[in-house]
């Protein structure tokens, strides 16, 4: 009788693993994944371009990298099931197809355009990040589906603000001055920076407080370590970016933005993990 008892249970529990699984919310952390790639390539590229057109030769060097990091996040993204997605595969080769011709002529066009023209392009995936996002939505669970949520909205848009920061300061820093317009485009940017991650701060309490053991125990500390950064980030960008005269390391500025993109991905990073972990069912 045990034993028979043995062999229901585990045959229940296989069957349970296939019934209460959601493969669809497997798909879509896959290619929120790849997605996220690609906005940091993009994000890399956009920043060291506008570094590079304004006079740090250095930044050249390591261009073409963050370009074919791009290429490599988009083959992922065509790759995956969700490219099947009639709505979502037009939009990708749309912006597949636009920064690919970006990526042709950057070096040729003015600083302050190329720089625009990357902002502009980015928008355009944080757009299909979103898409995604609420196209299944339907086939999450509550928890995935607040998560990619925040995923979409407040992670991915915080490393772009944190990205224009870093892109635009690395070229004034290599320049060494800077105009009445960059400041307070800097200013724009440290207001929005801050918005989200004030947001993003809370909203990571609610969802640790829901899928608390979906996450790994120090995940607390890395939404408060994060915050510290963006903070620091931007009292320096204040103090050194209002003078005269700027005297900032152009590579060390874009390594210390660089470095708070990380912080910030490590945490998308978990969630998308939390979001996996979820979508395998009761068992």
């Amino acid at each position: 009788m045990r034993i028979f008892l043995s062999i229901l249970i585990l045959t229940f529990s296989v069957y349970a693993k296939t019934l209460f699984s959601n493969d669809k919310q497997v798909d879509s952390s896959q290619y929120i994944n790849s997605l996220k790639d690609l906005v940091i390539a993009t994000q890399k590229t956009r920043g060291l371009t506008n570094s590079y057109l304004n006079g740090n030769q250095v930044a050249l060097m390591l261009v073409q990298d963050a370009k074919s990091d791009m290429k490599k996040a988009i083959d992922s993204m065509e790759s995956l099931g969700l490219a099947s997605d009639p709505v979502i595969s037009q939009k990708a080769a749309e912006v597949s197809k636009k920064l690919a011709e970006l990526n042709r002529k950057a070096f040729k066009l003015d600083a302050k355009v190329a720089f625009e023209r990357y902002t502009e392009e980015i928008a355009n995936v944080l757009a299909l990040a979103q898409m995604v996002s609420k196209r299944s939505s339907e086939h999450m669970s509550p928890f995935a589906k607040e998560a990619s949520q925040v995923m979409m909205e407040q992670m991915l848009p915080l490393t772009e603000n944190v990205g224009q920061l870093r892109g635009m300061g690395s070229g004034i820093a290599a320049k060494g001055e800077t105009t009445t317009e960059q400041r307070e485009k800097l200013l724009i940017m440290i207001s929005e920076t801050n918005k989200i991650n004030d947001n993003l701060q809370r909203n990571m309490k609610d969802l640790v407080a829901k899928g608390g053991n979906h996450y790994n125990q120090d995940i607390g500390s890395k939404v408060l370590k994060m915050n510290e950064s963006i903070q620091s980030y931007t009292a320096f960008i204040k103090k050194e970016f209002y003078k005269d005269a700027v005297k900032v390391n152009p590579d060390n500025y874009f390594d210390a933005g660089t470095q708070i993109i990380v912080q910030i991905i490590s945490i998308y990073n978990e969630t998308n993990k939390a979001i996996l972990d979820n979508s395998k069912g009761w068992i």
